[in-house]
């Protein structure tokens, strides 16, 4: 296999067949050796994260599957921290797309005049452009369109496959007395058709989670989900 790309939270490999393999690792984003699963560096190395990251992401990524939401996830190896996943081209240079149930993070930051710390949202989807120099500005999408990044139609899909995404792991996660907040998500292109689906990871460093009041790393997070499984 052939090493493609270097990523923040896990290296990408062409197979020979033309799948890709994802390699996790054990940097998380933050900063000043804080998480935050909103930030565009790597702020700290946490032991047994990668394996724990993907262990989760292979419990969501079959869960979506059993609901057939559409993915590029074909299967993982949890010993060697790896998954196989379908070849996907991603909107422009990639994009994040975050679903807030709560008013934190960089939402917190941007909307505060407005906001109160914590207040409940109904599922609000925003996309932001992957773009470390400018610190990940997030985009409407009718810029988005303008830009010819993505069309209208496929943007509708996007959000709607967020807010069901999002509802499936917050449905789950409220399972164990769990609380999402909020979630990152990624999308790309698979097939000749062009098909909107779900790519990347789901797990606990991509999302804010908390139980009783109180935040959940997300170590602990992948422990306290999977303890039964």
């Amino acid at each position: 296999m052939k090493l493609i790309y270097t990523g923040k939270t896990k290296d990408v490999y062409a197979l020979e067949n033309g799948d890709y393999l994802l390699k996790f690792k054990d940097d998380v984003t933050g900063e000043n050796g804080v998480f935050d699963p909103g930030a565009n560096t790597v702020g700290l190395v946490m032991e047994g994260s990668g394996r724990a990251g993907l262990s989760l992401t292979k419990f969501f990524f079959e869960k979506l599957k059993a609901a057939n939401i559409p993915t590029h996830y074909i299967d993982a190896d949890i010993k060697e921290a790896t998954m196989t996943v379908a070849p996907a081209t991603v909107f422009g240079k990639g994009l994040e797309v975050i679903c807030r149930y709560r008013a934190v993070g960089s939402f917190l930051r941007r909307y505060g005049l407005y906001a109160q710390e914590g207040q409940a949202l109904d599922a609000f989807v925003e996309v932001t452009l992957k773009d470390d120099d400018r610190l990940d500005p997030p985009i409407s999408s009718s810029a988005l369109e303008m830009l010819d990044i993505l069309t209208a139609e496929e943007y509708a899909d996007l959000e709607q496959l967020t807010k069901q995404i999002s509802g499936v792991v917050k449905d789950e996660l409220s399972k164990k007395g769990i609380e999402l907040y909020d979630i990152k998500l990624e999308f790309g292109r698979i097939n000749k058709d062009g098909q909107v689906v779900l790519i990347d990871e789901i797990s606990g460093g991509n999302m804010r989670a908390y139980k009783d009041g109180v935040y959940i790393a997300p170590l602990d997070l992948e422990k306290l989900m999977l303890a039964a499984e």
